[in-house]
């Protein structure tokens, strides 16, 4: 009898409070984070991103850790916009599940390609870790010249979806071949297209904020640019260079503290 009056009087006080102060009886939910990764060029879900993506699911996010085009076993099979849609389903499906932020990151390649697709469709923000592989610069230009030019005659041939040997680069590796067609190659490695790092950073969304991150480690000509990169980003209050000491392979690692502070700062919307 008397637990039975005690709940009820716990109950009268609460209502009685909410009525008081409506604020109480609908406060908002906390923000459910959503984040899709994107591993390196050559690379996979399993390898340099899989440590940071168990983090972050360990501390509640909703995760899509996705094998791009650009992984060693798919060798570019799609172009870049397929590969957009791809990273567009993604953060559907994370949406369905219950997630009301978005964020997409990215390793080296993967995070050239998030900070494009930012350019393109909306998402809360973008963690750009050690961004490289820019098919803009020299010695892209150099190292792969004569395979962008196959890939153009090709496709003026009529010749655009038959597979086909190329050439892609790596700065830890040097060239090496990949096969896949003329149309696929030439969106990934036209030197003016989307895979142009300044262009991808010039073409940013300006609503949307960037954690860059770029490792003391990294590799020379990463350094070199870091600045330039960074500073071309649209002004926003919470983009954010980040620079933990680590090498450009350890960048998702050594960056996990920092995404889960940041990505909880943006999501309060708090500079």
């Amino acid at each position: 009898m008397f637990q039975t009056l005690r709940m009820w009087i716990t109950l009268t006080l609460a209502v009685g409070l909410a009525t008081l102060n409506p604020a109480l009886a609908a406060q908002s939910p906390s923000p459910r984070m959503g984040i899709v990764i994107m591993h390196g060029k050559g690379g996979s879900p399993t390898k340099y991103v899989s440590g940071l993506a168990l983090s972050l699911e360990q501390n509640g996010y909703l995760v899509a850790n996705l094998e791009m085009p650009w992984s060693g076993r798919r060798e570019y099979d799609v172009n870049v916009d397929a590969a957009a849609k791809e990273v567009q389903s993604a953060l559907d499906s994370l949406r369905s599940r219950g997630a009301n932020k978005l964020f997409v990151a990215g390793h080296s390649l993967g995070a050239l390609f998030a900070l494009h697709y930012a350019g393109q469709q909306l998402v809360d923000g973008v963690i750009a870790l050690a961004p490289g592989g820019s098919v803009s610069t020299p010695v892209f230009r150099e190292k792969l010249g004569e395979s962008v030019k196959l890939a153009r005659r090709l496709v003026t041939e009529g010749k655009a979806n038959e597979k086909t040997r190329f050439t892609d680069y790596e700065g830890a590796r040097d060239t090496y071949a990949v096969i896949t067609t003329p149309a696929a190659y030439l969106s990934w490695f036209d030197p003016d297209g989307a895979m142009s790092l300044i262009k991808a950073v010039k073409a940013m969304n300006p609503s949307i904020p960037v954690l860059y991150v770029a490792p003391k480690g990294d590799y020379p000509i990463l350094l070199k640019s870091k600045q330039a990169i960074f500073s071309a980003l649209p002004p926003h209050p919470l983009t954010k260079l980040y620079e933990p000491d680590s090498t450009h392979l350890d960048a998702p690692s050594a960056a996990r503290d920092e995404i889960l502070r940041w990505t909880s700062q943006v999501a309060s919307g708090r500079p």
